[in-house]
């Protein structure tokens, strides 16, 4: 039996930041029907409630149906570490994350936080991420199969590092190489898991392994491949000390064949003009991870620059050196980076970041991320009078728009109604 939810519906037609905010479709009584794990049919609900007499009907009143939330970028194994003290980049991964992701080792612990993780977003409305994992290949299946129980289309790789980290996390050239494909070959397209290739960045990795890296992608080329790129000033000195003959950071890539349609280049706040040109050139994604950005002091993105330049840009959260587990608060978080930024981003193009840009910088648009026919049924329904505070600003609200920006700007996971993963309701 088919399934039809009543509500406010959202989509899009297209990029808001390229045809305006008319690119949204906003229907106020609403409604979207599914069947088998895809959208059938989308559009007014006294029109499919007359055409579909049989469907089992959800009624969400004045709720709002969205596309459930797709966060770009993200460490899973974070999680317990999220809001830790006081740490830029550099300091970060050794206090806090190179300690907690040796505990990974044990592969109990990484089923208990990827079943938490899991559990956390989906809590946030947030049905699909790409994530990093360890070194250890059992982080990488911990990770998946929990997906797989919640039946979550997601992306994820063993992170590569072979220098500047402690022994229990350094892997090497050939042994990332060997783990890597056979990850990839036992994950890759099975089910709704897609492996992502996945050199944690240049200082952590020798030329060899990013050679290596970038063999196994030209290899594979139906795989992404994830790194982080210019996110702190100082981060860029020590690149430049460790690859004294490299033109600017994203040369390190670049020479090593890992630079193509497909890359996803997480941070990307201090560019040099080379780079922008050459990942324009390349149709890379750059993800914006506000929180993160701010949390640790890394800098302020330019969104209206690079959307403007045309870019791929997804939205993030950067679990756990992004303070939240939410895309709201991540969108929230873009607003206030793009106003010190001299741009305020509208409430159309925030939730087009964090649902169709997001799976649009994973290259999976005509998947995941938005409602429309054939697409894959994973949905968020949003409660746009979760607190007494966001009840009375929209209260006033005369459009969606002025309706949805306080869920914006103040929401978390009261405001998660329900959510829906491959057609079927989980939450």
């Amino acid at each position: 039996m088919s399934d039809m939810l009543l509500g406010q519906v959202l989509s899009f037609d297209a990029d808001p930041f390229e045809h305006g905010i008319g690119a949204a479709r906003h229907i106020r009584q609403g409604a979207v029907l599914v069947d088998q794990g895809r959208i059938l049919a989308v559009g007014e609900a006294q029109d499919l409630r007359r055409d579909h007499p049989g469907a089992r009907v959800s009624d969400y009143g004045q709720h709002l149906i969205s596309a459930g939330f797709v966060d770009a970028h993200a460490h899973y194994p974070q999680t317990a570490i999220i809001a830790s003290w006081g740490k830029r980049l550099i300091d970060w991964l050794n206090e806090y994350t190179f300690p907690e992701e040796q505990r990974f080792a044990d592969p109990a612990y990484a089923a208990q936080i990827a079943a938490r993780y899991l559990d956390l977003t989906l809590a946030n409305g947030t049905t699909s991420m790409c994530s990093y994992c360890t070194v250890h290949p059992a982080s990488v299946t911990a990770f998946f199969t929990a997906a797989a129980q919640r039946n979550q289309r997601v992306w994820a790789g063993k992170t590569c590092m072979d220098r500047n980290a402690p022994e229990g996390l350094r892997d090497t050239a050939q042994s990332a190489y060997d783990d890597s494909r056979a990850l990839l070959s036992t994950w890759h397209g099975t089910g709704r898991a897609s492996y992502v290739i996945t050199p944690r960045f240049s200082p952590t990795s020798t030329p060899e392994q990013l050679s290596a890296m970038g063999a196994l992608w030209g290899e594979n080329p139906s795989c992404l491949m994830q790194t982080h790129l210019s996110e702190q000033t100082d981060e860029i000195a020590w690149v430049k000390s460790l690859f004294p003959t490299a033109r600017d950071y994203l040369d390190t890539y670049e020479s090593h064949g890992l630079l193509r349609p497909g890359g996803l280049y997480g941070h990307a706040i201090w560019l040099e003009d080379r780079e922008k040109h050459r990942l324009a050139e390349m149709d890379a994604s750059l993800i914006h991870c506000p929180t993160s950005n701010t949390f640790i002091g890394s800098g302020l993105f330019d969104m209206d620059g690079l959307k403007s330049a045309g870019f791929r840009v997804g939205l993030a959260t950067d679990t756990g050196g992004g303070s939240s587990f939410s895309m709201l608060r991540t969108m929230a978080a873009a607003y206030e980076i793009g106003q010190l930024r001299g741009r305020a981003l509208h409430p159309a193009e925030l939730w087009w970041l964090a649902t169709a840009g997001s799976a649009d910088s994973l290259h999976a648009g005509d998947r995941i991320g938005n409602i429309a026919k054939r697409m894959e049924a994973d949905l968020v329904v949003v409660d746009l009078a979760s607190t007494p505070a966001i009840a009375q600003a929209a209260a006033r609200a005369e459009d969606i728009w002025q309706a949805l920006f306080p869920t914006i700007m103040m929401g978390d996971d009261r405001a998660t109604h329900a959510v829906w993963v491959a057609g079927r309701q989980v939450l």
